[in-house]
């Protein structure tokens, strides 16, 4: 399993990080650099705790502390990759901004991140309490449906992005399990892998994007 895991965590990475630089060095708009950003922020973000878990199969040291942190880090960027999709969904569909819709995606975030942050997440242990980790994921569970409501709604007006808020559902659908109930039952850890699949699916939504513009 370590090797099938490990091999799946590194394609992705850089697959990830690849369709960021691409999109930044390319970009010729707003969206496209903010597209890239995004890819680039969760690539980079992910890195942190992927690589981390990737060593820790075959190198014979102890990586508690370097996954606890990179948990720690990979959830501030995913907050920072939902304020990301945000805005790239303004530039992409050209609506009017919503000062109250905008106040209460950086509202969420800070929360997030500001929840996040705090010691009772036992994040150097690399084993936070149940409690913290329902705490801290309930900004961003309702960051994310602010997201997949905004992209649900204007679905019909971009065929490449008409999927987007399917596969930002997809993922909490498979996200959340882990973080409820992972520590009592270790096998639905393996979510994590359909779950980083959706995301890969929004990067070449991106791509396709780009090949569209």
């Amino acid at each position: 399993m370590k090797y099938g895991e490990s091999f799946f965590d590194i394609a992705y990475l850089i697959i990830a990080i690849s369709i960021g630089a691409f999109l930044l060095i390319k970009a010729s708009n707003k969206l496209q650099k903010q597209m890239g950003a995004a890819a680039l922020v969760l690539g980079c973000g992910d890195a942190f705790h992927l690589v981390p878990r990737v060593l820790n199969y075959f190198v014979d040291k102890n990586f508690t502390a370097a996954l606890g942190v990179g948990k720690l880090i990979t959830s501030i960027t995913m907050t920072v990759f939902y304020i990301l999709m945000y805005y790239i969904f303004l530039s992409n569909y050209k609506g009017q901004e919503s000062k109250g819709i905008t106040a209460t995606v950086w509202g969420l975030s800070v929360v997030r991140i500001a929840l996040c942050l705090f010691p009772q997440n036992e994040w150097l242990s690399n084993s936070s309490p149940l409690l913290w980790g329902v705490i801290r994921n309930i900004p961003f569970a309702i960051l994310g449906a602010v997201i997949i409501c905004l992209y649900f709604k204007f679905r019909k007006e971009d065929r490449c992005f008409r999927f987007i808020w399917l596969y930002v559902t997809l993922s909490f659908l498979f996200y959340i399990p882990v973080v409820v109930g992972a520590d009592a039952v270790p096998i639905l850890g393996a979510l994590m892998l359909p779950k980083t699949i959706c995301y890969l699916l929004i990067l070449f939504t991106f791509l396709k994007k780009k090949k569209n513009a």
